[in-house]
């Protein structure tokens, strides 16, 4: 079993970032692949971003791509989500996922880990 906890959600005018983490605890999480995903009321959940288990391979969203920022820190057992020049269509609540397998994929049905989420609110 692997736990996830987030946290760093909350309101910014747009051009203001955010920076997203989630603490991992259970199994060894230095060996997974993590995400992260959003849910916008009304809308299917999305991918936004993917880390690699040693986090030298990072994916993005078109969406995000230049913006947002993965990263991990095996050592403390945290993903992180560093989010920059949000825009009012960055609104959503955020996931953080985790698979227990090294390699990355952008499907949600992928992941076998899901935190509670955390809400993010970009107002114009």
């Amino acid at each position: 079993q692997v736990q996830l906890v987030e946290s760093g959600g909350g309101l910014v005018q747009a051009g203001g970032s955010l920076r997203l983490s989630c603490a991992a605890s259970g199994r060894i999480f230095s060996s997974y692949a993590m995400g992260w995903f959003r849910q916008a009321p009304g809308k299917e959940r999305e991918f936004v971003a993917a880390i690699s288990w040693s986090g030298g391979s990072t994916y993005y969203a078109d969406s995000v791509k230049g913006r947002f920022t993965i990263s991990r820190d095996n050592a403390k057992n945290t993903v992180y989500l560093q989010m920059n020049s949000l825009k009012p269509e960055d609104t959503a609540v955020y996931y953080c996922a985790s698979r227990t397998h090294s390699l990355v994929i952008r499907s949600a049905s992928g992941y076998d880990y899901w935190g509670q989420g955390t809400q993010v609110t970009v107002s114009s």
